[in-house]
């Protein structure tokens, strides 16, 4: 009977290991060609790896939270018996080629309720008067179809799946009628305090499974304090976001710049063009001139988008600019990608910005719009508050951090005048930038922000 591994492939540029978040197969299950076999981390994004080939599930290498490296073995597949006859084909009445097969397929997202993200269980929430489990339900495309067919909301149905994924069991069970839902109510302790304190949490009736959060058992005086508490596994998309970010910090030596920006003629400029802009169809926001004005800024100030090469001990300048996009998502805060960003116009710029984002937090972000970005603009918009210190997203050298407009009195040609006026906040890299480096390409970046129209000189 033959025998056949499955690897770990190679699941974009650079990454050279992953994150097992959740296995959607088990050991004896009988898988076809294609389907979602394991979720796995990487840097950037949570890729789905599907089978590919079909067969039977003998064997699975690693479980939830442990990294694994490109091209060692994820699973071991049974192909053949001794007569010939496939496994598959005799039970999915399929094919299964005899050569090695094609290489796994991944497809890379970006998960708002990562699996390994949650609270340990599912947990009901409420809406209205709708109660529901989450807002994001994880599901197959056929679990998806089978829900539309009988008209169930997947937000509204128990997940019973691995890592709180909704399976068709799920929602053939919910289209019969709702679980009753129950509070969790803790055991009481052990007289006297030594005893074991279990609190189970988020418990339902399902005619499939129960589910139950992880108990914490506490004894000693700390097992009032433990009724309050609650232990969340560190995994997933936020561990990787608190290694990038540990990274940043230990290895480039930061400092940050901070200036205030004149923007009343920007904001004057935007509202002109924004009527133009959505006659096509555009909404144009703010963030399409900071890049523009950015990518302008870093081609007159190079070593601004550069990077350490320590592996050759290089200084790589590059020619082409592609600025990062902070986005915040319910998983974590990650950073899609525009591309060649001095080469495209303000509608193409916020097109693009639109597109990204709103994959990102979709979901649906493919893994070339989550990584090679050259320098990040980072906002929290009508949150950005004063200024803050950027993080630097390592091995970029340079980050620009835009704050909440405000009106404030400005000095203009000798009078005083109530302006539009926002902080900047920049932080480099000190280890290849100087100060007075960064300073001025603050300044140029400033001042393209403050008079836009010298901008038009420039835009493709």
């Amino acid at each position: 009977m033959a025998r056949w591994e499955f690897k770990l492939p190679d699941i974009g540029e650079g990454v050279a290991e992953g994150e097992i978040v959740a296995w959607l197969v088990k050991v004896g299950e009988i898988v076809r060609e294609d389907q979602p076999m394991v979720e796995v981390m990487t840097d950037k994004a949570t890729v789905t790896i599907g089978a590919p080939r079909a067969g039977r599930v003998v064997e699975t290498r690693g479980g939830p939270g442990e990294v694994v490296l490109v091209h060692s073995v994820l699973a071991v597949f049974e192909l053949e018996e001794s007569g010939g006859e496939t496994v598959a084909r005799r039970a999915l009445n399929g094919r299964i080629s005899t050569d090695d097969g094609p290489a796994a397929t991944a497809v890379g997202d970006i998960r708002e309720d990562l699996p390994g993200m949650g609270k340990g269980g599912p947990r009901p929430k409420e809406s209205g008067t709708v109660r529901y489990f989450n807002e994001k339900p994880l599901a197959t495309p056929a679990t998806r179809q089978m829900a539309r067919t009988l008209n169930v909301d997947l937000k509204q149905v128990p997940p019973t799946g691995q890592k709180g994924r909704v399976t068709k069991q799920d929602v053939l069970a919910f289209s019969n009628g709702p679980p009753t839902l129950h509070p969790w109510t803790p055991h009481a302790s052990s007289a006297g305090g030594g005893g074991s304190n279990e609190q189970p949490v988020a418990a339902y009736d399902s005619p499939r499974a129960e589910v139950s959060r992880r108990p914490l058992k506490i004894a000693g005086p700390d097992a009032a304090r433990s009724a309050l508490e609650e232990r969340v596994p560190f995994t997933g998309l936020r561990r990787k976001i608190a290694a990038k970010m540990s990274e940043s910090k230990h290895k480039a030596a930061h400092f940050t710049f901070v200036e205030e920006c004149d923007v009343t003629a920007l904001r004057a400029m935007r509202a002109r063009l924004s009527v133009h802009a959505e006659a096509r169809g555009v909404k144009l926001t703010f963030l399409p001139f900071v890049m523009k004005a950015t990518a302008l800024a870093l081609a007159r100030h190079p070593v601004l988008n550069s990077t350490l090469d320590e592996s050759t001990n290089e200084l790589v300048y590059r020619r082409y600019y592609h600025i990062g996009v902070a986005t915040s998502t319910e998983a974590g805060l990650v950073v899609p990608v525009v591309r060649d960003a001095d080469k495209k116009s303000l509608l193409d710029l916020a097109r693009e910005v639109e597109r990204v984002s709103r994959e990102a937090k979709a979901g649906t972000a493919k893994l070339e719009d989550l990584t090679g970005s050259t320098f990040t603009v980072t906002s929290l918009g009508a949150q950005g508050g004063l200024f803050a210190t950027p993080i630097l997203n390592f091995p970029e050298v340079g980050i620009l951090g835009v704050h909440r407009m405000r009106e404030r009195p400005v000095v203009r040609n000798g009078t005083i005048q109530i302006g539009h006026v926002m902080l900047l906040s920049l932080s480099f890299d000190h280890r290849i930038v100087d100060g007075h480096v960064g300073a001025a390409f603050a300044y140029d970046l400033i001042g393209l922000l403050e008079e836009p129209d010298r901008m038009l000189l420039d835009m493709a």
